[in-house]
């Protein structure tokens, strides 16, 4: 069935430039808030899917340890039978087009 607005809620914000290893503590704070609503949906066994889009990038940019994204994984079920590992192929990015109103921003 249709989700509530809280469970497709964006969790994040739009991009935010910052000096490498200098990321703004609001930031920060919003990222801890989204991976901890993320942990207790994925904890919770209520959904079927649950979708990180961009989590890669807080865990390149450090804003996100490896350990967080252990305990993340570890709290899925442990009936889970998909798991999809994405490759890219061919990307716009690469042509010099950057995110897309509506689509990454």
């Amino acid at each position: 069935g249709m989700k509530s607005k809280d469970e497709l809620a964006k969790w994040g914000d739009e991009v935010v430039v910052f000096e490498s290893g200098n990321p703004p503590k609001d930031y920060v704070a919003l990222i801890e808030k989204g991976y901890e609503r993320a942990l207790a949906a994925i904890g919770s066994g209520d959904y079927d899917l649950v979708v990180l889009d961009e989590y890669n990038m807080a865990l390149f940019f450090e804003l996100i340890s490896w350990d967080k994204t252990k305990a993340l994984l570890d709290a899925r079920h442990p009936e889970t039978d998909l798991v999809t590992e994405m490759k890219e192929v061919k990307h716009y990015y690469l042509q010099g087009v950057m995110a897309r109103k509506g689509i990454e921003n």
